[in-house]
């Protein structure tokens, strides 16, 4: 496979802190040899785990980044043991541009993996990390939230994986986090997905999703700031005493989780976000704009749980994904 485009203009391996860019060449109307730049900072410490923190996977989400961005700043190497390599802007044209996927080739970062090092320039971003930076880390933390579309509840999330050890670092690592709720995720397509290339080298992989409407508020930056602080010292590679809050344990047991719009109109929800539900319960309305006088197609709740997702726009269409419930797990106490 040829060499990745992407080069650092940093060093991985050096000592102290580093601000710099993984520069990407990209020939385009204005700039015969330009670049795509994206920000990178490496503070490195003596010898211990790698961290890789990443945000901005899709650009129209805003904790991680702004979380990543104070980290970059103000972490002080004497306190880290090992190495934090610290990307705020994983699809920094999207993020310029303030949507979810790549102005340049419409590309989704996060269903572009592994990538590939000859094709667009988000597949070739995306080769980067999975050839270059996922094999320098120890630890994965890649933090997202529901962007202009949707709205979550905040968590933080771990998968359930074939290797049963590295599923128990990955959650032990997710309730570090101290999100006000710890999910066991269930995606509905992993086989493209970051998370998919960073489990597949067996990594220890912690994601969230921290709100959504495509801003930050003060509550969603508290969880991110405080869960990116408490992610790093759970790994060892950062001194300091973790900030506990209380969680919530969920999973996600079946696809009945999933609820799809079966028709496209206007949005009338029926159950709010974090309200609890039973099967069969009236989750939403949804009204057609062709006229007047047409009743309204219900979508009933599959499942009995509690209202973790839910689409945010007032308009919607067939086959969106127009809210996500997940069920409880109660924990042993001590």
């Amino acid at each position: 496979m040829p060499a990745s485009p992407v080069t650092a203009t940093v060093d991985f391996d050096a000592q102290g802190v580093q601000h710099g860019h993984l520069r990407l060449p990209w020939s385009r109307d204005d700039s015969a040899w330009g670049s795509v730049m994206i920000p990178v900072t490496v503070v490195r410490n003596g010898n211990g785990p790698t961290a890789l923190i990443t945000g901005g996977n899709h650009g129209d989400e805003y904790e991680g980044p702004l979380a990543i961005l104070e980290a970059a700043r103000d972490t002080d190497p004497a306190l880290v043991s090992g190495r934090i390599i610290l990307v705020p802007f994983m699809n920094a044209p999207a993020v310029q541009a303030g949507t979810r996927t790549s102005p340049i080739d419409g590309g989704n970062m996060n269903r572009a993996f592994p990538g590939r090092p000859d094709g667009s320039v988000t597949e070739k971003i995306a080769d980067y990390f999975t050839r270059v930076l996922l094999p320098l880390a120890d630890v994965v933390l890649d933090f997202h939230s529901g962007g202009r579309t949707l709205d979550f509840l905040p968590f933080a999330a771990c998968h359930i994986l074939q290797d049963k050890a590295q599923e128990a670092r990955c959650r032990a690592a997710r309730d570090a986090f101290c999100a006000p709720f710890s999910l066991d995720m269930r995606e509905i397509d992993p086989s493209a997905m970051y998370d998919h290339a960073a489990e597949s080298q067996g990594k220890t992989f912690v994601t969230t999703e921290l709100g959504g409407t495509g801003t930050a508020t003060p509550h969603t930056m508290e969880i991110a700031r405080r869960g990116l602080h408490n992610f790093l010292i759970h790994s060892g590679i950062l001194a300091g005493v973790p900030e506990t809050a209380p969680t919530c344990h969920l999973a996600q047991e079946t696809e009945d989780c999933f609820h799809f719009s079966p028709c496209g109109g206007m949005l009338d929800f029926r159950a709010a976000l974090g309200q609890t539900v039973s099967q069969g319960d009236l989750l939403a309305r949804i009204w057609t704009l062709d006229r007047t006088g047409a009743e309204p197609v219900d979508v009933l709740a599959q499942m009995s749980g509690l209202v973790m997702v839910r689409h945010h726009p007032g308009l919607i269409r067939q086959g969106d994904c127009l809210a996500v419930l997940a069920t409880e797990v109660k924990t042993p106490k001590g």
